[in-house]
């Protein structure tokens, strides 16, 4: 590795600690906001209003239009793509809408990258598409929207170069050889896709890459929505600020970059920050008349339009019942609906914030002097502050649908309603916020999660967004009230004139509930809660008819249990006092288990600990994803179809050679029912202790079973008996899946007698398995088989990949492979499910824990399956 890419190697490491990138989120924020302090300081909110009053009515009806123009390429951006990756599968009004109305919605929220992925796998998941293409949808329209700001900036420099060298340090030479640059290895890709594009085998999936054509079409809805987002912008502020249209446009994508690392909603104060420093317009209210005009114009209107639509569909879907909810539009409004309320949620909040840190209207406080008193006011005013902020960390939960988020925020909104009303007769706050309750009783069906959550509970993600949106909105505070001198005694002060005592309590609240959330986040539920507990009935009853052999590894003895109010469904888990971790997926009616894992997920989140979804398959990936996990695959799982299942095949000649040396030393298969099996315990014990001797390793636990004898009573034998002796050389026990699947967990054999004891057991196992009409013979997983390794995997898949490559001196992984392969299985994903996109590592840690007591079990001699 060079120096350079060492260096670069050392800053990824470090940026990929959660603490640093919080530190820098948060330091972008502060110093965004003390810059901006700084660059209006020489401005009054007086002055602002007045030039928010002067705008011309034809320079907002061109911006509406200009955002209107934008919002037309983010709808293209999916359906394009789709076009590409499922053409004919997804009509191309709901690939639009979701488009457009799941950006104006979710921008308002600052998670627009995480809820995308997410509002596109519950809606194109409806029309029949898996994770696969779903993902492909996102990689193809987010590839489309770089390929097209490459195209639409090369053009401005290579063709506009009157201005560039003024916030880029290069001359007017250099910017139009930039510009040529981009624009050629724009055409590059398109040519290169001219050559590659059609059915091409992309991360294990047959998917089609755009032709030329679309690239070139997935590029022009990206021209239109950068021309759309910043012409908005370019008409609303002032003519002698912009120097050129193009200087306007790196200003403005360096503003929104920044905007996106802060985590802050919609870049809120960052963006601004950014747009005032680039164009130096310090000291210029119609600046900043302009970039709040921006704000209501870009952000709050698509947002109020998209719930508006969303509260009419909504409305007529329950109105009209089963055959309305059939309608494309029933399907559309199902999952924008939380995340809807989550932005009117954070909306409100917001409101009430900012109404306390602007002077109150003096012609109502002096009407509210005669009907109310002084401390009831002040009262008031402390409660609406607290009530917002309350409000905006609320967001979460409603975004995760929980009962309990959805109770609380109304009676919020009701406390807010009342509070805006007596602090300052704010009726035009009071009737956002009813109408805010209003839509959010009309979705109340949307909420239906465990009840019982932490619903002021915030992830780092969140709580960053609502950390730099209260500072933002503090700064409007500071703003406003910078011509009142600071002095100690300004915080004890009563005044019908004392808006800014209030302000500076309110703040001090708010501040302290912020507090409070972070440390209840960071502390909540530290330690094991969950010790292993007795194996219920219930759970006994759902494996015997559960098709899943290996749910049978629920009977270890070293895990708790989640079973739903009936009894149709469980969830196997253990607590390593960081993380919840579950072994395979819920066992039972598939409707109740998509229910556990959320009660599971919102139990993890409830204690402060890491949800690990381990060894699951394919069944609840819009579930794992719905819940905004991480999910990486980390093997396969190898399954042999019994079905005229023969020894008679090239493929098992091994195993049939295994078995008629067996048969010709005088060695017998028997099958011992569990019923009988207490005699024989002993001698089992003795040829597991040998081989444990043998092989110099420990009884591993959790995903594999170990010699535990309340365990094996629970199931039938194979044994490979000595003839005459009777003694015992290789055991294994039969897992059974309600007569569709057969497989084995724990496999012993006497390493000092027959070396083939294994091969001829696993023969006669199958043989038999095949004689009682099981479908499959599951091998069990294979790790880190079948992990791609391509340069545009994710990291933690190039690892894996590189892991499975190269280390063979750890884990012999492509020897697992390749023994299981012998068989000609048929190859089944296995995932992991974690929270975190950087919480891979730490998910892999807690479950090796579980399985074999740490990094010290880990680099032991693996058992071989």
């Amino acid at each position: 590795m060079t120096v350079k890419g060492a260096s670069v190697f050392r800053l990824s490491h470090v940026l990929s600690y959660p603490a640093v990138r919080a530190g820098l989120s948060l330091a972008i924020v502060a110093v965004s906001l003390a810059v901006l302090h700084h660059l209006a300081k020489e401005v009054s909110w007086s002055e602002i209003r007045a030039d928010l009053a002067a705008t011309s009515p034809k320079v907002l009806a061109l911006a509406l239009a200009s955002t209107l123009i934008s919002y037309v390429g983010i709808a293209l951006y999916d359906v394009i793509a789709l076009r590409t990756v499922a053409p004919g599968r997804v009509p191309t009004l709901v690939a639009a809408t979701t488009g457009a109305s799941g950006y104006a919605i979710s921008n308002m929220l600052g998670f627009s990258y995480l809820t995308g992925i997410v509002l596109r796998f519950r809606i194109y998941g409806a029309r029949g598409l898996d994770v696969g293409p779903i993902s492909l949808v996102f990689l193809i329209a987010w590839g489309g929207f770089w390929l097209g700001l490459a195209v639409f900036v090369g053009g401005l420099m290579a063709f506009l170069p009157t201005g560039l060298p003024q916030v880029l340090p290069f001359d007017r030479g250099g910017e139009i050889a930039i510009g040529w640059g981009l624009l050629g290895v724009s055409a590059l890709i398109v040519v290169l896709l001219h050559w590659r594009h059609g059915e091409r085998v992309l991360f294990g999936v047959p998917v089609r890459l755009p032709s030329p054509g679309q690239a070139i079409a997935l590029a022009g809805a990206a021209i239109i929505d950068m021309s759309g987002a910043t012409l908005a912008l370019y008409l609303l502020i002032p003519a002698d600020l912009v120097p050129s249209y193009p200087v306007l446009v790196m200003i403005f994508i360096t503003a929104t970059t920044l905007g996106v690392i802060s985590h802050a909603p919609g870049g809120i104060g960052v963006f601004e920050a950014t747009m005032i420093a680039g164009l130096g317009a310090a000291g210029r209210p119609d600046m900043l008349a302009a970039l709040l005009l921006y704000r209501v114009i870009y952000f709050a209107v698509p947002f109020i339009l998209a719930i508006a639509a969303l509260s009419a569909i909504w409305l007529t879907k329950k109105r009209h019942g089963i055959g309305f909810a059939a309608d494309w539009t029933g399907r559309l409004a199902k999952p924008l609906v939380p995340l809807a309320a989550a932005g009117l949620s954070l909306a409100a909040g917001l409101v009430l914030l900012i109404s306390g840190n602007l002077p109150s209207e003096n012609s109502r406080m002096e009407l509210l002097r005669d009907l109310l008193p002084l401390p009831l006011i002040e009262a008031s005013h402390l409660i609406a502050s607290v009530t917002g902020v309350f409000l905006i960390v609320l967001a979460r939960a409603l975004y995760r649908r929980l009962y309990s988020a959805w109770l609380a925020a109304l009676m919020l909104l009701g406390v807010g309603m009342v509070a805006s009303l007596v602090k300052g007769l704010a009726w035009q706050e009071s009737l956002v916020i009813l109408a805010t309750a209003i839509l959010l009783i009309g979705f109340r069906a949307a909420f239906y999660r465990v009840k019982g959550a932490a619903i002021l509970r915030l992830n780092l993600g969140w709580f960053l967004s609502v950390a730099a949106l209260v500072g933002a909105v503090t700064w409007i505070g500071l703003f406003a009230f910078k011509h009142v001198e600071y002095r100690q005694d300004l915080w004890w002060q009563f005044a019908w004139e004392g808006d800014a005592s209030r302000y500076l309590r309110a703040s001090l609240a708010v501040a302290v509930v912020l507090a409070g959330t972070a440390w209840h986040s960071v502390l909540s539920g530290r330690g094991r809660s969950h010790l292993p507990e007795p194996i219920p009935d219930a759970v006994r009853g759902l494996l015997l008819d559960s098709p899943d052999s290996e749910a049978n590894l629920a009977l270890l003895g070293d895990k708790s249990f989640l079973i739903n109010e009936n009894e149709s469904a469980f969830l196997a888990f253990a607590d390593t006092g960081k993380a919840l971790v579950t072994k395979g997926e819920p066992v039972g009616d598939e409707t109740a288990g998509a229910d556990l894992l959320w009660r599971f997920r919102e139990m993890a989140d409830r204690e402060g600990k890491r949800c690990v979804f381990y060894a699951v398959g394919d069944r609840y990936l819009e579930t794992y994803l719905e819940m905004g996990l991480s999910v990486l695959k980390i093997g396969e799982v190898a399954r042999v179809d019994l079905t005229g299942f023969s020894l008679d095949t090239p493929q098992m000649r091994n195993f049939r050679q295994a078995r008629n040396r067996a048969m010709r030393e005088g060695y017998e298969f028997a099958l011992v029912p569990a019923s009988e099996l207490e005699p024989l315990l002993p001698d089992l014990r003795a040829v597991s202790d040998a081989w444990l001797a043998h092989k110099q390793g420990e009884e591993k636990s959790f995903a594999m079973g170990a010699f535990l004898p309340d365990y094996l009573r629970n199931f039938d034998h194979a044994v490979l008996r000595a003839a005459g002796t009777g003694r015992i050389v290789a055991f294994a026990n039969l897992m059974r899946g309600d007569g569709v699947e057969l497989s084995v967990d724990l496999m012993r054999y006497d390493s000092d007698g027959l070396k083939v004891a294994m091969d001829a057991l696993f023969a006669e196992i199958m043989l038999w398995g095949a004689a009682q009409d099981f479908r499959w013979f599951s091998l069990g997983a294979a790790p880190l088989a079948g992990v791609e390794a391509r340069p545009l995997a994710s990291v933690w898949h190039r690892l894996a990949g590189f892991a499975y490559a190269h280390g063979e001196r750890i884990y012999h992984f492509e020897g697992l492979r390749a023994f299981k392969q012998k068989f000609n299985p048929v190859w089944t994903p296995n995932y992991l499910a974690c929270s975190g996109s950087w919480g891979v590592p730490q998910a892999l840690y807690e479950v090796n824990t579980l399985v074999s007591g740490g990094v010290s079990g880990l680099m032991r001699t693996e058992r071989h399956r």
